[in-house]
């Protein structure tokens, strides 16, 4: 099974012409539930915009997409495992290589995976055009492989559909169509069975990745982008849009988890910005969100190749269901390659805000993780490694009798007059009590406000700083090395000699640099932000910092971070 795994992409390359690929004999749905239980590590994967090229050439030019002509000497040419900081998509060497290191070092340490899209060549040259055929083969060949790497060892995988992972990329109508179908035919293996339908009908799907404590939201963010053209945006008076329905299914699952005393990890492709997403369609999922604070433990996404977070704010929520345009903190894909300071800029600009704000009330806000990308364009490949709280009592939310309006933010219980007026947004009651929804769950003892079970306590970043070298005479692929960590390093070691016995590590030691292993270190260049765990009052504590000019060096490692030293190298 392993060695068909790792060949595969290999044929997918030498026979595309002459071979297709056999349609996907799935695993069983059910097959994580037929294992034993596995003990629980406390630590999940979250992998993202991976990119398989398979007509990457090595030698070939950079313009060329890394598919044909040698370029000049002075110019850059296509790496056994890619270009650093380049235009060109990934080698199979690198995809390969990347889930053979995860597989070596992660698989058994890790309780579930969030694959957060675009696994497919972005369809950047004109003479090479993609097509469906290619598209639905490349991800079913990584589909392939992570089950191989994942659910053979009882590690669930929930994928999500990324605007390259459809033809033509960013387009998709409503469904269900030919994508949904297909993609439960190649993800068959990660659905649930009583979700296939669901899936089949909008490409969104939830899953219990801790049975009864821990389920994952796996949504299509195409039918909220605003690339997609295809749909009309969860416009108000279009309840069937297909932004809405998955707006109304989410609403649902949230409401049915939280019911069952259960916490949600939410994950998607494009982030929940107020540039990506269509004004309805943002002002949704941020309600949604802070509607059910005390129920989601964090947002994951990918698609912007950048490293960073931004804040869901209850003032992007108006009586309208407009977001206030000048609260966009993302831009489009293409455009991050070529503006790097102005997404920076404005993260700075919205946490400068955050840090003037004298009385936070954490019930305003939720926090959205964008990961960076395995693919090298426009950095370097990447993935996180999240730790979260395996011990303690479970949260148990109030209010469960409340019944919310199941049409969202645009309910029949309409805001007062006064809640109209701009004045009373100046109010600091005004998000809660004029609100157009109704309650809002939240609750300081959450796991996402208080560290307590299930809580987010941080992430590993690992990256691959040398794209281009060997390890040795023997040509050995460059090494995935740990470029940063959110933990301040007395976290990852036992308070004392005594309760190291009992002690849960947050990460393996072995997977650390050697000066973490070491009980007795306080500082280290890896833990710049020192933070004790990822709850939102955490969060916005660090945002406060940055968002402070005299906090130069934090700032520049978080640039640093967001763009890997890329206007260092090029």
């Amino acid at each position: 099974m392993r060695t068909t795994a790792v060949s595969l992409l290999f044929l997918l390359v030498q026979f595309q012409d002459v071979f297709a690929a056999p349609t996907q004999v799935p695993f069983d749905s059910d097959l994580v539930a037929k294992r034993p239980p596995r003990k629980l590590r406390g630590r999940f994967l979250h992998l993202t915009d991976m990119h398989p090229d398979p007509y990457y050439r090595v030698g070939t030019s950079e313009k060329s997409a890394c598919h044909r002509r040698k370029p000049k000497k002075a110019k850059p040419r296509a790496g056994e495992h890619g270009i650093p900081f380049g235009d060109c998509d990934s080698p199979f060497s690198l995809t390969n290589h990347t889930l053979d290191f995860i597989d070596k070092k992660w698989s058994e340490e890790v309780d579930f995976v969030i694959w957060t899209g675009d696994s497919a060549r972005h369809d950047n040259d004109r003479k090479l055009p993609r097509t469906t055929k290619e598209i639905y083969e490349l991800n079913r060949a990584m589909a392939r492989k992570m089950e191989d790497v994942f659910l053979s060892k009882g590690v669930p995988v929930i994928p999500t559909i990324g605007n390259n992972d459809v033809w033509p990329h960013n387009i998709m109508l409503p469904g269900p169509n030919d994508i949904t179908f297909q993609y439960s035919v190649i993800w068959r293996s990660f659905i649930p069975f009583p979700s296939f339908q669901v899936f089949q009908r909008g490409g969104y799907f939830s899953v219990d990745v801790i049975p009864g404590s821990v389920a994952a939201i796996s949504l299509n963010t195409m039918y909220f982008y605003t690339s997609n053209k295809a749909v009309g945006g969860c416009e108000v008076n279009d309840p069937q849009d297909p932004g809405n329905l998955q707006f109304d299914w989410l609403e649902v699952q949230l409401q049915t988890f939280r019911s069952r005393g259960m916490q949600v990890w939410i994950a998607g492709h494009v982030p929940p910005s107020a540039r990506n997403y269509y004004p309805e369609c943002h002002v949704r999922y941020v309600e949604l969100s802070l509607r059910y604070q005390d129920t989601i433990l964090g947002h994951l996404f990918g698609h912007m190749n950048v490293d960073h977070f931004f804040f869901l704010d209850a003032q992007e929520v108006t009586h309208n269901g407009q977001a206030r345009s000048s609260d966009a903190l993302e831009e489009d894909e293409q455009d991050v390659k070529k503006k790097h300071k102005d997404l920076y800029g404005s993260l700075l600009k919205n946490f400068n805000h955050v840090s003037k704000v004298s009385n936070i009330d954490h019930d305003n806000y939720a926090v959205v993780n964008v990961a960076p990308s395995v693919v090298p364009n426009p950095y370097l490949p990447s993935f996180r490694i999240f730790s979260y709280n395996i011990s303690g009592s479970p949260y148990v939310p109030g209010d469960l009798g409340v019944i919310v309006d199941g049409r969202g933010p645009r309910g029949s219980n309409a805001p007062r007059p006064d809640c109209l007026d701009d004045l009373a947004r100046q109010n600091a009651t005004f998000e809660k009590e004029c609100h157009p929804s109704g309650h809002w769950n939240s609750s300081p003892n959450s796991p996402s406000r208080r560290n307590g079970l299930w809580s987010p306590l941080g992430f590993a970043q690992y990256y691959m700083p040398d794209l281009n070298a060997t390890t040795n005479k023997r040509k050995r692929p460059p090494k995935y090395k740990l470029e940063y960590l959110t933990f301040h390093p007395s976290l990852l070691h036992p308070p004392s000699e005594g309760a190291r016995s009992g002690f849960h590590y947050p990460l393996p030691l072995r997977n650390l640099p050697r000066s973490l292993r070491n009980s007795t270190v306080t500082k280290s260049k890896y833990a710049p932000y020192g933070m004790h765990d990822l709850t939102i009052p955490s969060w916005l504590k660090l945002a406060r910092r940055l968002g402070k000019a005299k906090h130069k060096k934090l700032r520049a490692r978080f640039r640093r971070y967001m763009y890997m030293g890329a206007d260092e190298e090029r």
